[in-house]
Order: C-alpha cells, then structure tokens, then sequence
C-alpha cells in the first residue's frame, strides 16, 4: 500500500522508548533492520511515507529531569549521525523540506513537559539553540507555573512567570505545545502567545471526554491563533469505549466485559471532528508511537499512515486537504513561529 502524502509527525516517544530498551545503546539495536519491541524503525518509516518526525524528548518529572534532557537531544544527535543515509536533522521548515528533497526523514525535536527547563528561561534558550522546536508547557503533573491536565489545578492555567515562559518561546522561535496541559491552560496561553500554538498529541474532547483532548471552544480559538492540532492514536484519547471500559474496570474488580478494540474509525472520527471545528489548515498528526503500550489494531506502527490516508481518500478527502494533514500545516506553523522571532 503506497501514498503520495509524506507524513510530518507531531511526537514519537523513541527516545525514551529506545533508553528503556538498552539504554540508548544504538549498538545493541539495529534500527535499520527490524526492531520488533519497538513501534519505529527505519524500514518501518519508509514503509509509512514518513518525511519528517518530531522526536519527543521526555524524561520522568524529578531533580534529574533538565540532565536527562539533554542526553535525550545528544540520543537524537547520535541517532542522526548514526543513520546519515536515512535521518537529516531540521530545525526549520526549509531544513525538513531540504531533508525530504535528500530522501531522508527529517529529524525536528519537541521537549514534553516544562519540567525539561527546571524554571529557567536559560536552560530554554539554550534547548532551542541546539535545537528543540516544540515545548509542552507540561506532561502528566503540573510544574509551579502551569497547571496539567491530570493533575489538581493549582492557577487556573499559568502564572506570571508562565506567561514569561510562553512570550520568551515566542520571542526565539519555540512552538508553544498545548497537548497535557488543562483546558484553562490552553486558554490562558492562547491569550498570551503572539505566535500559532500547536498540540503535538491531542485528540477532541467532544468525540472522547478525557482532559487531554482539546475541548471544542479551544479548536476554534486554535483556528483563529493559526495554530495546528496534530491528532493522536492512543486508545484511551480517542475511543469513548475504551475509556468507559477502563473506568469500569478500575471500579469493578469483577467486570468481565471484553476490552473494546480501538480501530482507525475512531482515530477517523477525531480527524473529521477537527476538521469541522478548527478547520482543514489546523489539523496535523501525533501518533504517540512509542509512548504507548497500546495502539488502535490497525494503526500499529509507524508504517500505519498510508492505511490511514486511503481510509480519508475514501472518505472523500481531496489531496490537498491530506497534503495538509499529513505535513502542509505544521510547516506553515514552523514559519510563522521564526517569522514572530526576533
């Protein structure tokens, strides 16, 4: 199954996916073969017309957290070198499209969680220099300046010096990323960003009701920001069964219901729902390959996207809306994002 659609990614989880696995040993895995305990390697990228990836640079919420950023961006540094035939490391629009010119999968990189700048705008700067384009604001806990989405809200979305951190992110260039944090947080820096903000992971609240989706008022500031929600696989964001059997689980020891399969019709409903609320220029894709010990049963790696495109083609999609998706927007978000730079 081909595609002519080049995908750019919003998240894949390797890093922290390949440590857990042989602690960033690329000797011990050869991820131009086949590496079977992962949802991603170089033979499975091609096969999922893959031209661009957004490596997630995640690391768990502690004193540690800034020290192990960094090792993640020198793994992505040694992972491109590694593979100079197949990977190109990009920081702006023209580099990925340069890197997709070259036939190799542009490289970008996006910090998950402002835990990685242990509140320092420096340690942020320094990140963007050697790099990094994105930031979620927070991952599953919230920092002292940004309330989560799964966590007890403490502000009510950011304080003073998370306002700083958002218009600092402006200023060099860093996509403000709104996947994890609370819906007050989305609003709170939608009205602070001079920039377009992106999700990275994040599907539609309206479709499944959990607070890492996107809720419906958010998707149409988002179209007026210019921003791009880039909309996620993982079973429990998008499959209201899912979640429902979940609960259910957790409060019933006994229940014995089947666990529901999540398939690319939910991820599908997700993608339609985005589309007639924030508009085809604000829609994108964040597998969360890696980042998840579940995937929908036909999406299950990284060579997926091309199933997913024929199913949109199907489902009446022109080409220059699934040119959109697949890559279109997220580059004009990059633009825009070093056109606000000073």
């Amino acid at each position: 199954m081909t595609s002519p659609h080049l995908v750019i990614d919003g998240h894949n989880d390797l890093p922290i996916a390949f440590y857990e696995l042989c602690e960033y040993d690329l000797d011990a895995h050869d991820l131009s073969g086949s590496v079977p305990q992962l949802h991603t390697d170089l033979p499975r990228l091609r096969a999922g017309n893959v031209g661009g990836q957004f490596w997630s640079l995640w690391v768990p919420q502690d004193e540690h957290a800034v020290r192990r950023t960094f090792e993640q961006l020198d793994f992505v540094h040694q992972l491109v070198a590694r593979f100079p035939d197949a990977l190109q490391l990009a920081t702006t629009a023209d580099d990925v499209e340069a890197a997709i010119k070259a036939g190799k999968v542009a490289s970008l990189m996006g910090m998950e969680g402002g835990h990685s700048i242990g509140e320092s705008l420096g340690v942020l700067r320094t990140m963007r220099t050697l790099g990094v384009r994105y930031m979620t604001l927070t991952h599953n806990n919230n920092v002292s300046w940004a309330d989560s989405a799964t966590d007890e809200p403490v502000l009510g979305g950011l304080n003073d010096f998370g306002e700083q951190v958002v218009r600092e992110m402006n200023r060099i260039g860093m996509l403000v990323d709104l996947s994890h944090v609370s819906a007050d947080t989305m609003r709170h820096a939608l009205r602070v960003t001079s920039a377009p903000v992106i999700f990275s992971h994040s599907s539609a609240r309206a479709v499944c009701d959990v607070p890492r989706n996107a809720p419906d008022d958010v998707l149409e500031t988002l179209a007026g920001n210019e921003g791009v929600c880039m909309v996620t696989f993982v079973p429990y964001f998008v499959s209201q069964q899912y979640v429902d059997w979940t609960a259910a689980v957790q409060e019933n020891a006994d229940y014995d219901e089947p666990k529901p399969a999540v398939t690319m019709a939910d991820v599908v409903e997700h993608l339609e729902h985005v589309r007639e609320v924030a508009g085809i220029d604000h829609i994108g894709l964040g597998g969360d390959y890696d980042g998840v010990p579940e995937t929908p049963v036909d999406l299950p790696d990284v060579s997926s996207y091309p199933r997913l495109f024929e199913a949109l083609a199907e489902r009446k999609w022109s080409d220059e809306d699934l040119d959109k998706l697949a890559g279109g927007n997220i580059l004009r978000v990059l633009r825009a994002a070093d056109d606000v730079a000073v």
